[in-house]
């Protein structure tokens, strides 16, 4: 048995699992959520099976990756850190330089670092968490798994801008996407456990969390994605303003004075939920502000929802029909609220019927239909699993064995 550690660092939580693979069983898992946050949460899941959470400040990803090494020993739940023999870390920008799985060593950490600006919430925070693990477990190997990957399938109409051609050939600006990890996994799924007997499955993806990506898959293939050169494209998010005017950024210079990265970290960390809402990039937040009649929360839940809603439209008819729509990532798994306001976006154009029971139920790691029989298409919650697709990685890059 082999023990692989999976990292998972998004812009505002760090999950993780401890594997002991090829058996694929989890030793310990958890996450350090809110990030940045004064009442942010560490929780790890120890040996007898029950939790310990603390909520207190965890000014970075750095500190969180602190509280995870002392909570392995602290908590018995390894006797050395010696026992991680393979360490592997999702990265969401690969660019144009990794289409798989690369091992984490100096060239492709020069490499990730260049890419920052490509992806400025994640990239810079995986390399923090990457360089904490290396100091603290400095034998383990480390391999980068890159979100990008999955994504590599789209074609060249669907992952080009329409801008001068010559900005793709000497730039390399396109469409990327993000979370194909993710997707990646969920279409796998979904194909072994709802899809059995459809030889050429059709489904639409929704990884809704902090960040949020949507992607139309054909034959367990990316065929289209929602973000683009970078994470900000796409839905509306946490922090981020998703699709926008190109003109909104001069506009804003021009009545301002601010500098174009002042306006493009506004986009970044200021927007989305948090920008429009006033309370918070956080939906608990935003929720309990609806429920106390804010109605900047209410319209910015309002904006997040029908975002998402007109994704899925145009990969309804980006695929021509479509067999499931999952429902997965931290909103998608566990905000029934949220899950409710984007199936009232667009159910009346797709013939979508919620069953609410089953919406209250499916959260916390629950999965199954939330979808009644009378539903056109099926929806479905799958909890996401990146960090097992990771930690394959680490076996099959660093050929680990017993």
């Amino acid at each position: 048995m082999i023990k692989i550690m999976s990292v998972n660092a998004g812009s505002s939580s760090l999950k993780f699992k401890l594997f002991e693979m090829p058996e694929e069983k989890v030793i310990t898992s958890g996450i350090a959520d809110r990030i940045g946050h004064e009442d942010a949460i560490f929780s790890i899941k120890l040996l007898d099976g029950t939790s310990k959470k603390q909520i207190l400040p965890i000014k970075d990803h750095a500190r969180a990756v602190e509280l995870l090494i002392s909570a392995l020993i602290d908590e018995h739940i390894i006797s050395s850190l010696s026992e991680i023999k393979g360490i592997g870390h999702r990265i969401v920008q690969g660019g144009k330089y990794f289409s798989h799985s690369e091992i984490l060593n100096e060239d492709t950490e020069a490499k990730i670092k260049e890419l920052i600006p490509l992806a400025p919430l994640h990239n810079g925070a995986h390399l923090t968490a990457f360089k904490a693990f290396k100091n603290a477990v400095p034998d383990a190997g480390n391999v980068a798994v890159f979100d990008t990957a999955f994504h590599q399938s789209m074609e060249m109409e669907d992952y080009l801008y329409a801008i001068p051609y010559e900005y793709y050939e000497k730039y390399s600006i396109r469409r990327y996407g993000a979370h194909g990890t993710s997707h990646d996994y969920l279409s796998q799924i979904a194909k072994e456990t709802y899809l059995k007997n459809v030889e050429h499955p059709s489904i639409i993806t929704l990884h809704i969390g902090s960040g949020s990506s949507l992607c139309a898959i054909k034959d367990g293939k990316c065929v289209a994605t929602s973000m683009g050169l970078t994470p900000l494209a796409g839905v509306v998010m946490g922090t981020r303003c998703g699709d926008i005017d190109p003109s909104v950024m001069p506009y804003i210079i021009s009545q301002t004075g601010k500098t174009s990265q002042e306006v493009y970290d506004i986009f970044n960390f200021q927007s989305g939920l948090k920008g429009i809402s006033g309370v918070s990039n956080d939906t608990r937040d935003i929720e309990e502000a609806m429920e106390k009649g804010n109605e900047r929360a209410i319209i910015a839940a309002k904006m997040f929802a029908r975002s998402i809603a007109n994704y899925i439209g145009q990969y309804y008819v980006r695929l021509g029909h479509v067999d499931l729509l999952v429902f997965s990532a931290g909103i998608g798994e566990n905000s029934s609220t949220f899950r409710k306001l984007i199936v009232e976006a667009c159910k009346e154009a797709l013939g979508l019927d919620l069953d609410e029971a089953k919406n209250l139920e499916y959260v916390h790691g629950k999965h199954g239909y939330i979808s009644t029989k009378k539903s056109k298409i099926p929806m479905v919650v799958i909890p996401t699993d990146e960090e097992l697709m990771i930690a394959k990685d680490v076996v099959k890059y660093l050929k680990l064995s017993d």
